[in-house]
C-alpha cells in the first residue's frame, strides 16, 4: 500500500507596490492565479507584503520618519477589509490556499498596527489569523506586539497540517514548539526583502541571508516538517522613494543582502526551485509522507522528550484593549424575580 502524500506548493518572491495597498492587492490576486496555474495547492507571500516592509524604520531615527509612519498606517489594511476580501475571493476562485503577510490596522486605534499574516484555505475561509508576537529591533517603532491567538496549525486536507511564523519569530524556540506540538507538517516562514542593521561596509552587519537559512533549516530539522521560506524582493519604486528622500541611503539599499525564497525538506535540505534577485512564483513538489521516517530519529513532540521534566503552557486568547457590556441592567422588580427563579432552580 502506497504511503505517498504528494503536494505542490508555491512561494511568491515578489515586490509589493510600495505603500499602495490597492495596487499591491491587485498584484497579489494576479500572483495567486499564477501559482494556481502552476498546479500549487498553497501559495505563500512574504512578510508585510501589503503594503510593503517598512525598511525606512531602519534608515532614519523616529524623529525623522513621522510622515512615513503616518503614510504606512494609512496604507495598512484591516483583517476584515476589502483588500483581504479580494484575496479570500481569489483563493476560493482558484481553489488554492494562501498565506498572506500584511500590515494590519487596529480597529481600536487610528494609529495602531500589527505585523500580521492570514492563512486562508481553498474555500476562502480564514483558517489562521496570526499577529507577530514581538516586532524585531527597529520594527518595534512601527508595529505593536501581537498575541498567541495565531499560534495554530490548520489542517488543509490535501495540503497537510500547515503553520507559520513571521520573520524573527522563527528564532523563538517556544513559538516554534507550539506549532510542532500541533503535528505541523508544512511550516511557512515569511521575511522582508532586506534587513539592514549596519552600513554594508561594516563586517559586523547582520547576515540576514545566512540567518534565514539557519533558522528555517533548524525548524524543519527539529519539527521534521517541510518548509516554505518566502521573502519579498526590494522593489525599484521603494528604493527610488527612499533615495530621493536621502541620497546617502543608496549604498545601504544596494549593499544589503537581498533575501532568498526557497523550500526545505524535513532534514533541512533545500528542494525545489529558489529565487533571490528576480521576481518569480517558485514551486516545489513535496511528499508529506516523508515527514514520518525522520520522526523515528527525533520526535520532539512524541517520544524524544521528557514531559515529566519540561512543561509549556500557551495562552491563545485574543487580546483586546477593553470589553464592553451594552445590555441594559434589569429594573429592580425584574432583577428580584430572576433571582427568585434562579434560587428555585438551584435548590
Amino acid at each position: 500500500m502506497s504511503m505517498s502524500r504528494p503536494v505542490r506548493v508555491a512561494a511568491i518572491h515578489a515586490a509589493p507596490v510600495f505603500h499602495d495597498r490597492i495596487a499591491t492587492t491587485r498584484k497579489a490576486v494576479s500572483l495567486i492565479a499564477e501559482a494556481a496555474e502552476r498546479g500549487a495547492s498553497l501559495a505563500a507571500f512574504p512578510e508585510s507584503f501589503i503594503p510593503g516592509f517598512p525598511v525606512w524604520a531602519a534608515l532614519w531615527a523616529p524623529i525623522y520618519n513621522h510622515d512615513l509612519y503616518a503614510e504606512f498606517v494609512e496604507a495598512s489594511i484591516y483583517a476584515d477589509g476589502p483588500e483581504i476580501a479580494e484575496i479570500r475571493a481569489a483563493a476560493a476562485r482558484h481553489r488554492i490556499a494562501v498565506w498572506i503577510g500584511f500590515s494590519e490596522r487596529n480597529p481600536a486605534s487610528c494609529g495602531g498596527i500589527w505585523n500580521s499574516a492570514l492563512l486562508i484555505d481553498e474555500t476562502g475561509r480564514v483558517a489562521v489569523h496570526h499577529r507577530k508576537l514581538v516586532p524585531t529591533f527597529f520594527e518595534k517603532m512601527v508595529w505593536a506586539p501581537g498575541d498567541g491567538a495565531g499560534l495554530q496549525v490548520a489542517d488543509l486536507g490535501r495540503t497537510g497540517r500547515v503553520g507559520g511564523l513571521i520573520c524573527g519569530e522563527n528564532t523563538n524556540p517556544l513559538a516554534r514548539f507550539a506549532l510542532m506540538a500541533q503535528a505541523e507538517e508544512l511550516h511557512i516562514s515569511c521575511w522582508p526583502p532586506i534587513w539592514p542593521t549596519r552600513p554594508p561596509s561594516d563586517a559586523r552587519n547582520f547576515d540576514n541571508l545566512a540567518a534565514n537559512r539557519i533558522r528555517a533549516a533548524a525548524h524543519c530539522f527539529e519539527a521534521k516538517a517541510f518548509g516554505i521560506v518566502c521573502a519579498a524582493l526590494l522593489g525599484d519604486d521603494c528604493k527610488e522613494m527612499l533615495v530621493r528622500r536621502d541620497p546617502g541611503v543608496a549604498a545601504i539599499l544596494e549593499g544589503a543582502d537581498q533575501a532568498e525564497s526557497f523550500f526545505l525538506d524535513p532534514t533541512g535540505k533545500a528542494v525545489g526551485e529558489s529565487a533571490r534577485d528576480r521576481e518569480a512564483v517558485i514551486v516545489a513538489d513535496l511528499d508529506l509522507a516523508d515527514c514520518i521516517e525522520p520522526k523515528q530519529f527525533h520526535d520532539l513532540t512524541g517520544y524524544y522528550n521528557r514531559f515529566d521534566i519540561f512543561g509549556l503552557e500557551i495562552d491563545r486568547r485574543r487580546l483586546v484593549p477593553a470589553t464592553f457590556s451594552d445590555l441594559p441592567r434589569p429594573a429592580p422588580a425584574e432583577r428580584e424575580r430572576r433571582e427568585e427563579e434562579e434560587a428555585a432552580l438551584s435548590g
